[in-house]
């Protein structure tokens, strides 16, 4: 089925990351109230909420690059994919271990967090997914003539 010139599965490709871009811009505004907190005390950013934000706003901009239909040809798509998800797992482990077990008792700031947390894992699981996708895409279509000359097997 193709809407258009376009097919199912790459509306689908758009689909998730479009989820992948909120996701990713929501983890960047969850985290950056605390380096906004930490630049109005006058202290310097603690490097796990850079780390967040640098992680979000890589993923927003690959998710977003992802929206031109000509990246997705490049055949190892997958692999970034890969990598973003590794730093999603990482982030998640990193900020779980601090807040997942912790008990808010009332704190807006704690609760906030704990959210964060989880949307970092639903984040990560959104790249997991691209990342099977593209590779099942890769290893389908791996057998094709080179883009330009078509003469060489790539």
């Amino acid at each position: 089925m193709a809407l258009g010139n376009v097919s199912l599965g790459y509306l689908l490709f758009c689909l998730l990351h479009f989820g992948q871009f909120v996701l990713a811009v929501t983890v960047c505004g969850l985290y950056g109230v605390e380096l906004d907190r930490a630049r109005k005390a006058g202290v310097h950013a603690d490097g796990k909420w850079v780390y967040a934000e640098v992680i979000g706003g890589l993923s927003a901009i690959t998710s977003l690059l992802y929206f031109l239909p000509f990246i997705l040809r490049f055949a190892l798509v997958w692999v970034w994919n890969l990598t973003l998800f590794i730093l999603w797992i990482a982030l998640f482990g990193l900020f779980g271990k601090m807040y997942i077990g912790e008990n808010p008792e009332g704190n807006g700031d704690i609760k906030r967090m704990k959210t964060a947390v989880w949307v970092v894992l639903a984040n990560a699981i959104l790249w997991l997914i691209a990342t099977i996708g593209y590779f099942v895409y890769w290893w389908g279509h791996r057998e094709r003539r080179s883009r330009f000359t078509s003469r060489a097997k790539v």
